[in-house]
C-alpha cells in the first residue's frame, strides 16, 4: 500500500503489482493499473521498494497535473490452454 499526504491527510491506495524474474537474475516490476509504471530490483524486496517509490512518484505527478487516479480493475485468472 502506497501512503502520502501532507498534515494530518493521508491518502493511501492499493494496486497490483507483477514480478518477473530476468533471466540475468533480478526483477522488473509494473504496475498494470498504472499504465508505463516500471521499475526494477536486485531481489524482491528492493524490487517491491522500488515499484512503491514508482507508484508514490507516478500518483504524485498525477495530482500535480490535476489528472484522476486511476482505480484497479484488474481480474487475475490463469487460463489453460491445449496445443
Amino acid at each position: 500500500m502506497v501512503e502520502f499526504g501532507s498534515g494530518d491527510s493521508v491518502a493511501s491506495f492499493r494496486y497490483t503489482v507483477i514480478f518477473e524474474r530476468e533471466p540475468d537474475g533480478g526483477y522488473h516490476v509494473f504496475c498494470p493499473a498504472l499504465k508505463g509504471c516500471h521499475s526494477q530490483g536486485d531481489t524482491l524486496e528492493v524490487a517491491q521498494q522500488n515499484i512503491e517509490e514508482a507508484i508514490t512518484a507516478y500518483i504524485e505527478s498525477l495530482k500535480a497535473h490535476g489528472e484522476p487516479i486511476p482505480s484497479e480493475e484488474i481480474l487475475i485468472r490463469p487460463v489453460s490452454v491445449a496445443v
